[in-house]
């Protein structure tokens, strides 16, 4: 009795001595985290913060997207949404078709592309899984590297992502003073 007693209170000792080893090990050891405002991290290389439109080359103000709506397939919480509206036909194309009824061969006419009206992500649903951006055939989806992104609630957190495009595409653009 006495003995398993003592053998008791010496494993409880050992248990004690080795999370006190532990403990000195990472006491003595540099800090990995920053006390963020007061200190701010120098590269944040590899972070994956939401998922953002790329600007198109030419108009800053557009995305590269072309409407396929593969990103929203391929989401596996459903938490993309796409709206796109395919331009009316104008006139000239209009004629143009009627001018090859007739026997006149002309150039066939190009099929419009959709116009995209909005991509809304919703932030509090995304897993950040990149399957989106990887299954983009034009390369109009990636990550940002938006580190201060910060809400109180969670419609904050549901944005649309093609007005965030044209208000940052603004912003640059304006004039300073």
């Amino acid at each position: 009795m006495i003995a398993k007693s003592i053998r008791e209170n010496l494993q409880g000792m050992w248990s004690l001595l080795v999370g006190m080893k532990v403990t000195g090990k990472n006491f003595v050891q540099p800090n990995i985290t920053v006390h963020y405002p007061r200190q701010t991290v120098a590269s944040l290389e590899g972070y994956r913060g939401h998922v953002e439109l790329v600007p198109h080359d030419k108009d800053p103000t557009k995305s590269k997207c072309i409407a396929c709506s593969n990103c929203v397939r391929i989401c596996p919480n459903s938490c993309i949404t796409m709206k796109a509206v395919k331009p009316k036909k104008k006139a000239e194309d209009k004629e143009a078709a009627g001018d090859q009824s007739e026997g006149k061969k002309k150039a066939p006419a190009k099929k419009a592309k959709p116009e995209l009206q909005s991509f809304i992500l919703d932030y509090n649903y995304c897993s950040l899984c990149g399957q989106c951006a990887e299954l983009c055939p034009t390369g109009a989806l990636r990550f940002s590297s938006n580190v201060y992104l910060a809400g109180f609630t969670r419609q904050e957190f549901v944005i649309d992502l093609l007005a965030r495009l044209q208000r940052q595409a603004q912003t640059k653009g304006a004039p300073n003073g």
